[in-house]
């Protein structure tokens, strides 16, 4: 199983022609809940909405992260990774605004 490593992350729903941010997130590990052994990753968002603040940490299971999804007529990846060199120096910036760490 390929595990998503640190680093940005843009949601299926991210518009490329939007701003940088939009349903961009940063994976900070994997974590494992102590009851049940589920793997899940650890992510917060690069973006403020009447739900998400900065500060706060998401946590998905790791099987839904990774799986495909339905967008449009097309299967897509529910989460890719950033490999934008340029994208992911604004996303560095962006995190460094909303995050003291």
């Amino acid at each position: 199983m390929n595990l998503p490593t640190a680093g940005f992350y843009y949601h299926y729903k991210h518009d490329p022609e939007g701003p940088v941010g939009n349903y961009a997130y940063e994976v900070v590990g994997i974590g494992k809940h102590t009851e049940t052994e589920v793997l899940v990753v650890l992510y917060r968002p690069l973006y403020i909405n009447e739900w998400l603040t900065p500060a706060e940490y998401n946590a998905r299971p790791l099987d839904m992260f990774i799986e495909t999804v339905r967008k449009g007529d097309q299967a897509v990846p529910r989460f890719q990774k950033v490999a934008d060199a340029s994208a992911v120096a604004e996303l560095e910036a962006l995190k460094k605004q909303m995050y003291q760490d």
